[in-house]
């Protein structure tokens, strides 16, 4: 008896992206704020990190809160409704507990009922890994439209009293809404790990705080990114100069120019959200991507270099088309 053919999915030629959402807390951390109990100052944070201010939760607001917010912000703005979403992705790395995922609690609170749902963990990669997801899921006709979210409470796994994280890690989400298209609107993800050196920033047990080697971060993104992020525009079809916008993890100031200047964007407006949200892991991207286009600094259509690195020495980029 012959076995029969399983039935596909009508596929996509391609996924693109509708609109983005962002949300910060209301409460602004200064430098000299953290001067106060730190031995540090506003010269010392932003020669080394760049930063100038960063956003807090308070205890009252978690990561299932923060991503409502930027969840609820990218749907209204992609014209779709609830029910027309049937994936939602959460990528974060500062879970306040291990189950259940957040997504399932996001997409209630946005009206989405029964939709597939789940979390994921590249750390600073996350929102890179979880749009490549999407863009796969999509694509294969598997999901018609998705809601990817990048969010992230790093402040409850930050030593305050540490200055080598304390003056660095902040909170927030961004989100966005892909849908399938005639042509594609994301381009192929490059990704990778470095699992030999995961133990340069990890969170070791439910009892520590997050800790890093700055230096030995800082030269692995300075050297190896840049080549993943040029290898993304070459599958895309992209020259650097083509770039409308170049869109780093906000790490930190020095390494997000460096990447800049090495890939060759001379065109491209770079995102520094990093200077105003400090670095808000995976959800950094989005973030900083809502900001750009909040601000109409570019334009609907124009590509845009996204890319993610990070704990596990994780790294992601894709180039897509803004909305």
């Amino acid at each position: 008896m012959p076995i029969p053919a399983f039935a596909r999915p009508a596929t996509r030629a391609g996924a693109r992206i509708l609109a983005f959402g962002a949300h910060q807390p209301a409460t602004v951390v200064s430098n000299d704020d953290l001067a106060t109990r730190l031995d540090t100052s506003d010269d010392w944070i932003r020669s080394r990190v760049g930063i100038a201010e960063r956003r807090i939760a308070g205890p009252e607001e978690g990561i299932v809160d923060m991503a409502v917010e930027a969840g609820g912000k990218a749907l209204a703005r992609s014209g779709l409704s609830p029910a027309e979403i049937d994936l939602v992705i959460v990528a974060t790395c500062s879970a306040e507990s291990p189950m259940p995922a957040h997504a399932p609690t996001v997409a209630h609170r946005l009206g989405i009922e029964a939709p597939g749902a789940f979390d994921l963990n590249a750390a600073c990669a996350g929102f890179c890994y979880a749009l490549g997801t999407a863009d796969g899921l999509v694509r294969s006709g598997t999901t018609g439209s998705a809601l990817v979210i990048g969010a992230e409470k790093m402040s409850q796994w930050v030593d305050p009293d540490d200055r080598s994280t304390a003056v660095i890690f902040a909170d927030g989400a961004g989100a966005a809404v892909v849908t399938g298209a005639d042509e594609p609107g994301i381009g192929p993800t490059v990704w990778g790990s470095l699992g030999s050196h995961a133990d340069k920033l990890m969170i070791g047990s439910r009892a520590s705080y997050l800790a890093q080697d700055g230096q030995a971060v800082f030269r692995w993104a300075t050297s190896a990114i840049a080549p993943v992020a040029l290898d993304a525009c070459r599958r895309a079809g992209v020259d650097p100069a083509e770039l409308a916008a170049v869109v780093p993890h906000q790490a930190n100031l020095r390494i997000i120019r460096a990447i800049a200047r090495a890939i060759g964007a001379a065109n491209a407006v770079v995102a520094e959200d990093i200077v105003t949200a400090g670095n808000t892991s995976a959800a950094s991207v989005p973030l900083a991507v809502s900001r750009l286009l909040d601000r109409h600094e570019v334009a609907p259509g124009a590509p845009a270099l996204l890319v993610g690195f990070g704990a596990g020495l994780a790294y992601a980029a894709q180039v897509v088309r803004l909305p």
